[in-house]
């Protein structure tokens, strides 16, 4: 068995990564019992593996084995009943929560070092010392992947099925449609879950008058001493739509904030996945790949592209090929995106007021915020001109139109004005 989990383990590790990590294991597959035990020659090496291997190895021999197995962890090349350093340690490998979310398929870097190691310091489950454990960022920053990484570890030493993970959106349709308006069978069915992970708490912002029932599932948790893990979008100081009481409670766990992936992230997702697509791009092309998306979304829908012109055009790619798809895959407006937030961001890059943008000042640095804001919002929402007049105050379509016509108009010939612009255009879609 162990010379075939090899082969296997070869698809994403080199020859010289094994013989460091996986040859000096003890392996012993008992197949009725559908258990793996894996000895280590020392207490050190186990200490080490467990830091810097066990994440990919069970998730590799998950792939291999298939799900409902387990793997015991030994000290002393699996002796434990002769001195062993340490108890045996017992996990499932499975991955209910998606096997491509763990904490070693995570890239990382200095700036988001400390949402990581609070996030692993969760998902050990020693005590519930960081509780709620929120995560804040913006959109394709990672939370998402971090709250299923820490689901998928917990569930390693807890039935999956006491763990609820959805987004707000999900776990108000409960209340609604699952328990047709009843919050009393819908609050107790979630008290019996050991776990509660919500994703997309932003979106709380669309139903007011559930804030009260949240409230009542933290007090639960809290009280019982069972783990929350929460990803927002915006910054809970910034969400002045809470309610007083639900914000004070959420300001007693632990609040980590997740970085835009920034060009070395970018750089290092798109090697990792042409190493597991097996997909060949050059140095240059992975670099403008990085540059060109800001999004990890829209980077996996442009590797897909990718892959997929490989395997059924059955060619080798041609920098014409690549650049032909490349100019037919363009990052969009978010789903969250609004008048507002680009109003936002304009406002602040210009130093002026949102009123100011909405009002009828005609002084030079308003105007010229106000039609570059007016531009934007057609670009990246396609919203039509009347709507666009009644967003920026009341303005006639004309004069929208004539704004998106200048600023159009004046981007041909001004090479700062066009950078401006697409600077904007990234904090927009990051905001």
């Amino acid at each position: 068995m162990k010379q075939s989990l090899r082969q296997h383990l070869l698809q994403t590790s080199t020859d010289t990564e094994l013989k460091r990590w996986f040859d000096p294991l003890h392996l012993v597959y008992e197949e009725e019992s559908k258990r793996v035990v894996v000895g280590f020659p020392h207490a050190f090496f186990a200490k080490w593996f467990e830091s810097e291997v066990q994440d990919r190895f069970e998730a590799q021999l998950n792939m291999f084995l298939g799900n409902g197995y387990v793997v015991s962890y030994r000290d002393n090349g699996g002796d434990n009943a002769r001195g062993g350093d340490r108890a045996e340690v017992v996990k499932r490998i499975d991955f209910p929560f998606g096997q491509e979310f763990t904490f070693d398929t995570f890239l990382i870097n200095k700036k988001n070092y400390f949402p990581i190691a609070s996030a692993r310091e969760v998902a050990k489950q020693s005590a519930s010392l960081f509780n709620p454990f929120i995560i804040c960022g913006p959109g394709g920053s990672g939370k998402t992947h971090l709250i299923r990484s820490v689901a998928n570890e917990i569930s390693k030493k807890h039935e999956h099925s006491t763990l609820f993970l959805g987004s707000m959106d999900e776990l108000h349709s409960m209340y609604t449609i699952r328990f047709k308006g009843d919050p009393f069978r819908a609050r107790n069915h979630l008290f019996d879950y050991d776990f509660l992970f919500i994703d997309d708490f932003q979106k709380i912002r669309e139903y007011p008058h559930f804030q009260q029932e949240v409230v009542n599932l933290f007090n639960h948790f809290y009280d019982n001493k069972k783990q929350m893990v929460i990803g927002c979008r915006e910054k809970l100081v910034s969400c002045d739509f809470l309610d007083e009481s639900l914000q004070s409670r959420l300001g007693w766990g632990l609040i980590v904030t997740l970085k835009e992936p920034d060009l070395e992230i970018r750089v290092g997702y798109i090697q990792r996945q042409c190493r597991l697509k097996r997909l060949t791009l050059s140095k240059e092309q992975v670099l403008t790949l990085a540059q060109h998306f800001s999004d990890f979304r829209y980077l996996q829908g442009v590797l897909l592209k990718l892959f997929a012109f490989r395997e059924l055009v059955k060619k080798e790619m041609t920098q014409r090929d690549f650049e032909h798809i490349l100019s037919n895959t363009e990052e969009k407006a978010s789903d969250d995106l609004t008048p507002k937030k680009i109003m936002t961001v304009v406002s602040e890059h210009f130093n002026v007021n949102i009123k100011e943008l909405t009002g009828t000042k005609r002084h030079q640095n308003i105007a010229q915020a106000r039609q570059v804001a007016m531009y934007l919002c057609r670009q990246m929402l396609n919203t039509s001109y009347p709507a666009l007049g009644r967003a920026f105050g009341g303005k006639d379509h004309s004069t929208v139109l004539y704004s998106v016509k200048k600023i159009e108009q004046l981007q041909d010939d001004d090479f700062e004005l066009k950078q401006l612009l697409k600077t904007l255009k990234n904090k927009c879609r990051l905001t």
